[in-house]
């Protein structure tokens, strides 16, 4: 099993291939325009690598930093960019045209439960065999769940047939 190729963002050292590059020491401090070759070689005096930082500019600016350190820093700044994220999800809710009156009152519970937690809800009504000849049963169940939650959510797509299932997609109101 080969593992996946991880493709690095900025070049280092002799994967910079320009003949001149602008350089910026280890402290921020300008060192001035250089020979790619020179650079490399002064950074590796001071123990650091040279990592690409401007590669569009004219010369591109070129860093003398660790470039361990640096891949480090930037992996932690992700995860904590990620972690404040708020991810939603979809989350589905079945029903039958015939569905009884207490399990619809069950199952909206369920979808003001999705919605207050922040979930798009997709609520959708399958038919099976001879049900298709009375769609109208299966658009009537939709309707009247989306009547009863219609103060927690809002219909991102009203109800509409795909195949033998009919759905519709709500989201929650933003807060």
């Amino acid at each position: 099993m080969s593992r996946p190729v991880v493709v690095s963002k900025h070049r280092v050292n002799q994967l910079i291939r320009v003949p001149e590059v602008r350089v910026i020491g280890p402290e921020g401090e300008q060192l001035g325009v250089m020979r790619t070759s020179e650079a490399i070689r002064q950074a590796k005096e001071m123990g650091y690598d040279l990592v690409e930082v401007a590669p569009t500019a004219v010369p591109p600016v070129c860093r003398i930093m660790d470039y361990g350190k640096f891949k480090y820093e930037q992996s932690k700044k992700e995860h904590r960019i990620r972690q404040h994220q708020k991810s939603t999800h979809v989350k589905e809710i079945k029903l039958r045209p015939r569905t009884d009156k207490h399990d619809l009152e069950t199952k909206v519970r369920q979808i003001r439960t999705f919605l207050s937690e922040g979930n798009k809800t997709k609520v959708t009504v399958m038919f099976r065999g001879r049900e298709m000849a009375n769609r109208e049963l299966g658009f009537a169940a939709i309707n009247k769940v989306l009547e009863e939650v219609k103060g927690e959510g809002i219909i991102e797509q009203p109800p509409r047939m795909e195949g033998r299932n009919l759905y519709a997609v709500l989201a929650p109101k933003s807060s």
